[in-house]
Order: C-alpha cells, then sequence, then structure tokens
C-alpha cells in the first residue's frame, strides 16, 4: 500500500486533476472532502467523460466527472480481503481507510504485481479483466483453497 497519496478535491478543475496525474505519473486519484474519501478520478474518466464528449477540462469539477461509488478498505484488514474485492468488484485500485473513515493509503494492481507472487497477481488481474459472476467467484475462493490462503 502507498501511504503518500495524492488526492484531489471535489471544486478542482479536471485540468488540475490530469495536471497532477501527469506530474506524478499516476493514472487516479481519490477525491477527499473533509478528509473522507467521497470519489475516485482516473484516466478513463478524463477520457471517456470529459475528451470524449468535447467538455472543457478547466470549466469542468472534478465532483462532475468523479466515481462516486467508491468500494474502500480499511486498514488492517488481510489483503485477502482487498485482493478479493478487486477480483470481484473488477477494481484496479483501492482506498485504504482508517477507523475514522479517512483517507490513509492506496492500494493499486500494480504494487501487488510487484510484492506478491506472479499467481497471486495473476489471479486477482484475472478477475479483474474479465466479467464477474457467480462461477468466476468459486472459482477465485477454490483457486486460493488449493495455493494455500496467506
Amino acid at each position: 500500500m502507498s501511504r503518500n497519496v495524492e488526492s484531489a478535491r471535489p471544486d478542482m478543475t479536471v485540468k488540475d486533476v490530469a495536471q497532477i496525474m501527469k506530474q506524478r505519473n499516476i493514472g487516479s486519484l481519490p477525491v477527499q472532502e473533509q478528509r473522507r474519501v467521497v470519489g475516485l478520478v482516473t484516466d478513463r474518466d478524463i477520457t471517456i467523460r470529459i475528451v470524449a464528449e468535447g467538455r472543457d477540462p478547466s470549466a469542468t469539477k472534478v465532483a462532475d466527472v468523479m466515481s462516486k461509488d467508491v468500494v474502500t478498505v480499511k486498514e488492517g484488514d488481510p489483503l485477502e480481503n482487498a485482493e478479493r474485492l478487486m477480483h470481484d468488484r473488477q477494481l484496479r485500485r483501492l482506498p485504504v481507510i482508517n477507523e475514522r473513515g479517512e483517507l490513509s493509503g492506496y492500494l493499486a494492481m500494480a504494487r501487488i504485481a510487484r510484492e506478491e507472487s506472479p499467481e497471486q497477481a495473476g489471479k486477482v488481474l484475472k478477475g479483474v479483466c474479465h466479467p464477474s459472476t457467480p462461477s468466476s467467484m468459486e472459482s477465485y475462493a477454490a483457486q486460493g483453497a488449493r495455493q494455500g490462503s496467506r
């Protein structure tokens, strides 16, 4: 998990957020309001909701393009919980929150791939890239049982 997390505010412009992403070489930012995660803005959000629609990134606020249904994981939760959420919900990134609901870190698929076994990272990535169905979730659980949970 990355602890030094850059974030955006809902009132920032999309252009400002895109510049931060470029400077930091990142593809997403959690959006915070009063230290709580209220959204997530990704390079895909900018591409689909701004560029493809011909909107002005200098005049569009992050609140207008961010994904608002943010899935988070709590500090101290086992990594397996985060991996399962990423697999089942097809997420590449997960904000990590503390007991007060405040952003404390960010877990990205790339980080798992670098730090976990190739088999584990591949299993999570496979779920992220393919539609989830009840059978794929059962398959994920079965693979974990065969490989042994950490």
